[in-house]
């Protein structure tokens, strides 16, 4: 059997792993490159394999650095089915839909043809079949189930069973305990893992304290009579932050303030979460059984059209503004931090990963100067950051995660992070747990 990293490796973001056994060949993720232009670049190069040899891709979950190039994969002869959970398959629709314009603009920008467009979308939807946890499948000699990792809805790690072996590949793992989904699951034994390190070198917070950060943070806002701007990822974060800011005006712990959801992706997302009621914990369980308004309340204001948008610069501070992208690299946020970034009296709040050389990371870094919209802009707003809103694992996290395996584990590939992060984790990995850690290097194949 044979491993290949096409990504998720060490400097090359967006997952991608080719198995192979025998003359089937699979792919877990096909995620999408981001961070700098090099990476960006890549998305447009030919797939260093033949997608028509690719039997099935298996997705953890429906971020675009797990999902973003499965249009490509299909525009360049993928004729293979992909699975995933329901939810997952879901919010992957409406997240590569979203992608079409600025994937479109990317492809010019680089000279090359676009291969996000909606025609490619529809035939890659008609591929897509969608499996529940523990639901067992087979294709050829693979046996795979999916099982809840915790992220996002629908997010999973799997398991692949075959020629007598058993590979875990985490997908990205969930920050616990979540503040609406279920909990991960644990596994007790493997022979190989693939292992996120996104927060491999950190400790979060507590999550019990995010609320009380949150409330800190709003009510310096207040105080200050400014704006609290929010650059938030479509999924998750924005649930989250809706169901926090909802509860904390409901207990009267902060000012009712004008809430703006300005994100119309973000919109459509929270909309779907609704329809998956059976995979929240059960305490937002109970909270809808109580109010069924979930990710609703007075003071939340959802903007959909561009005019609606606008319309938020001339409501008088304070307010909160939730917007994407969520690492301002594009969207509406980025019209809101020139407007508001220059304020002394305003703050911006980071609640998600900012990858190098994003905008969101150069602010957040302290950077007093930035580029947005060809126009350099002073930044005086306070940058603030809660990790513990950061839908990953930490390092004790995933140890934790891994320390049922240690048994039968034969080595830990560890992934999907920037060097300062994955390194302190290999090394955590073989201290703690005395297995064997790898991170490999995009084309690299191992044979296990």
């Amino acid at each position: 059997m044979k491993l290949t990293f096409h990504g998720g490796a060490r400097e090359v973001t967006g997952a991608n792993y080719l198995l192979e056994s025998g003359s089937t060949k699979i792919l877990i993720d096909c995620g999408m490159m981001q961070g700098s232009n090099y990476a960006e670049r890549q998305n447009f190069e030919p797939f260093p394999y033949s997608p028509r040899e690719i039997e099935a891709v298996l997705v953890t979950h429906a971020h675009i650095d797990h999902t973003g190039r499965l249009p490509k994969l299909v525009k360049d002869g993928f004729e293979g089915n992909i699975f995933s959970t329901p939810p997952t398959r879901e919010f992957a629709r409406h997240l590569l839909e979203d992608s079409v314009d600025i994937l479109s603009r990317e492809a010019k920008h680089h000279g090359r043809e676009p291969f996000c467009r909606p025609e490619t979308l529809e035939v890659m939807m008609n591929l897509w079949k969608a499996v529940k946890y523990k639901e067992k499948l087979n294709i050829g000699p693979f046996e795979i189930i999916f099982h809840n990792s915790g992220h996002i809805l629908g997010a999973a790690f799997i398991e692949v069973r075959t020629e007598g072996k058993t590979i875990i590949f985490s997908g990205d793992l969930g920050n616990m305990p979540s503040p609406l989904i279920k909990p991960l699951e644990y596994f007790e034994k493997a022979d190989y893992c693939l292992v996120e390190s996104t927060y491999g070198g950190r400790l979060h917070e507590r999550i019990d304290k995010l609320r009380d950060d949150l409330e800190d943070i709003v009510e310096d806002t207040v105080r200050m009579g400014g704006v609290l701007m929010i650059p938030a990822f479509a999924m998750e974060r924005t649930q989250t932050l809706l169901f926090h800011l909802d509860s904390l005006m409901g207990e009267g712990r902060i000012p009712k303030v004008p809430v703006y959801l300005d994100s119309p992706l973000a919109i459509r997302l929270t909309n779907v979460y609704k329809e998956f009621g059976d995979y929240f914990n059960e305490e937002t369980q109970g909270f809808l059984k109580k109010d069924k308004s979930l990710f609703d309340f007075p003071s939340l204001t959802r903007t959909l059209k561009t005019e609606e948008s606008r319309k938020i610069s001339r409501v008088p501070a304070p307010k909160i503004i939730i917007a994407g992208s969520g690492m301002s690299q594009g969207g509406r946020i980025i019209h809101h931090e020139k407007e508001y970034l220059p304020d002394p009296k305003s703050q911006i709040l980071f609640v998600g990963y900012q990858v190098k050389g994003s905008l969101g990371r150069r602010i957040m870094d302290g950077e007093k100067t930035v580029r947005i919209m060809g126009e350099e802009v002073p930044v005086r707003a306070k940058p603030v950051v809660i990790q513990g809103y950061s839908a990953h694992a930490d390092q004790k996290q995933i140890l934790d995660w891994l320390s049922p395996m240690r048994d039968t584990l034969k080595k830990v590939f560890v992934v999907q992070g920037e060097e300062d992060q994955s390194q302190p984790l290999a090394d955590k990995i073989e201290d703690e747990l005395a297995v064997s850690a790898e991170i490999p290097v995009s084309g690299q194949e191992s044979v296990i």
